[in-house]
């Protein structure tokens, strides 16, 4: 979840002649597969494919992002500089500290991911429905785990197998300090 506080505008006070600050207001925001799914039933497109998005576009689904209870959207229009690269920084952030070997992908074409195929994934995996308002990286990176989980082990090539067996060999000559 992401906290942001926007400033209004600052209002002048023509009796002293002075500016003031403008009222502030705080809203959290979290970038979940229930935001995702909100923008693409509006936009009827991919949220997760789609490259460049509109100011329209990018702007509603800061909105959409929104767990405030009865937060004022007209107070998005005092979205400062500093505001928004918070907010891309939220959504590119990782949120786990969990990786993967992507060897296998190279070179083949990825399918349009969608909020309802991710709702798929979910259920496939008998992942709670109470993770659709985790950080969407967290939960795809959930995803991932399962269907690494699960998924029967690749059979290595003769080349993978040799490789591997050089590399035992050379751990094991390290360890013992020998040279054969």
């Amino acid at each position: 979840m992401l906290t942001i506080t926007i400033v209004g505008p600052e209002l002048y006070d023509p009796d002293t002649y002075q500016f003031a600050k403008g009222e502030s207001t705080t809203v959290e925001l979290e970038h979940s597969l229930v935001s995702l799914s909100k923008w693409e039933a509006k936009f009827n497109k991919s949220f997760l494919s789609t490259k460049d998005k509109t100011n329209e576009e990018t702007l509603w689904y800061i909105l959409a992002m929104v767990i405030t209870p009865e937060f004022d959207p007209e107070w998005f229009k005092y979205l400062s500089v500093d505001n928004y690269n918070a907010i891309d920084e939220y959504i590119n952030s990782k949120q786990t500290a969990t990786t993967f070997s992507d060897s296998k992908n190279r070179g083949r074409q990825t399918e349009i991911i969608t909020a309802e195929l991710i709702y798929f994934w979910m259920i496939t995996h008998n992942i709670p429905f109470e993770c659709q308002f985790w950080h969407l990286d967290k939960l795809l990176t959930l995803i991932r785990v399962c269907v690494a989980k699960t998924s029967k082990p690749k059979k290595l090539t003769k080349a993978e197998m040799a490789e591997q067996t050089r590399q035992l060999n050379a751990q094991r000559r390290a360890n013992l300090n020998t040279s054969g």
